[in-house]
């Protein structure tokens, strides 16, 4: 059997619980979670790491090394230097199709000379400069709780939350992570119609796409320039013969009563996008809309940080049950997901 290796995934605070689901699920066994924070789960491994590069609940996934020095001057050292370019060829090797350009060390005291001379030392050894604005390898470098340090390297040259197919982006542009937990939170079922309302720049109708078969998903949006932001992005995904995109607004849905099994919205914040009395008069009428077009039982993952407003507009009202919350942080917010299933 190969030997374990540890990893660390790197997850948004409050979906740790479906991100560690989605681990033992990809690993089938073969990896074990011994710790948990608010926005990282440990792990071991046993299998190809090349396989942890397809989660969609992670942020980025790093390979972990070890050592019990009291320093990290003592990483300078051959044995320990051997260990840490070893750890980084292993990333590099598994892509030998894309070019690593520049690397960057992640690490409190970057500055200091000790980090300088391990950087040098790296730059020489890889043939690639550090860059001091982010690189295509990451390393960090951190203590470790239990004592000693930590070195971990990125496992791939972007966060997996920086999706290939985003070649487009828009204000407010919801988390791919994010858009991908709330598409698991409706239940995503073969032969479905999924609604994306407010599809802005298309992260929802992709991520459903990427979950699971759907018969069809249809983002409805006002904005021209949006959607044209989404086309590009759904064309770059693969999914364009699966999407169906609308201009509409959303409080007016040309779509037939009871005919969405499934639905999800990233309602306006009122900070990037929107507007708080906006909002006050939008949530009522969107929420009612939704209802509308909904089957009975259909699940509605909707994202806000209006929390005060979803939360009076849904007590105000009769067609949606909240049958879950999850808080999470983004970006500094603390917004909220709201899993709601149509009453009928």
């Amino acid at each position: 059997m190969k030997q374990r290796a540890e990893y660390e995934a790197e997850v948004v605070e409050g979906l740790d619980s479906m991100a560690q689901g989605e681990i033992d699920g990809l690993c089938v066994g073969r990896a074990h979670v011994h710790d948990m924070n608010k926005n990282a789960i440990l792990f071991t491994y046993d299998g190809d790491p090349k396989a942890l590069r397809v989660l969609k609940l992670a942020q980025a996934v790093y390979s972990i090394e070890r050592y019990e020095v009291p320093r990290p001057r003592a990483l300078l050292g051959d044995a320990h230097f051997r260990r840490l370019t070893a750890q980084i060829d292993a990333v590099i090797g598994a892509h030998p199709s894309e070019t690593f350009k520049s690397f960057h060390i992640a690490a409190a005291g970057s500055d200091s000379s000790v980090m300088g001379r391990i950087k040098e030392a790296l730059a020489l050894r890889l043939h690639i400069p550090h860059s001091d604005d982010g690189g295509d390898l990451l390393l960090r470098i951190i203590p470790d709780k239990i004592g000693g340090w930590r070195t971990l390297v990125r496992l791939t040259p972007r966060p997996l939350v920086t999706r290939a197919w985003r070649v487009q982006d828009v204000p407010g542009a919801l988390n791919a992570t994010v858009a991908h937990a709330m598409v698991i939170l409706t239940a995503p079922k073969p032969k479905a119609n999924f609604v994306n309302l407010g599809s802005g720049s298309g992260s929802l109708l992709i991520e459903r796409c990427a979950a699971a078969p759907v018969r069809a998903v249809i983002g409805v949006d006002y904005d021209p320039a949006v959607l044209n932001a989404a086309r590009a992005n759904i064309a770059a995904s693969g999914y364009g013969a699966h999407i169906m995109l609308l201009r509409a607004d959303l409080r007016r849905l040309p779509l037939a009563d009871a005919s969405a099994d499934a639905l999800a919205c990233d309602l306006p914040f009122g900070q990037r996008v929107g507007s708080h009395t906006d909002n006050v008069k939008l949530y009522p009428l969107a929420l009612a809309e939704a209802a509308r077009i909904a089957k009975p039982g259909a699940k509605f993952a909707v994202i806000t940080h209006e929390i005060r407003l979803i939360e009076q507009t849904l007590a105000a009202q009769s067609a949606w049950q909240q049958i879950q919350m999850l808080p999470i942080v983004l970006r500094g917010l603390h917004p909220r997901i709201y899993v709601l299933e149509r009453v009928g």
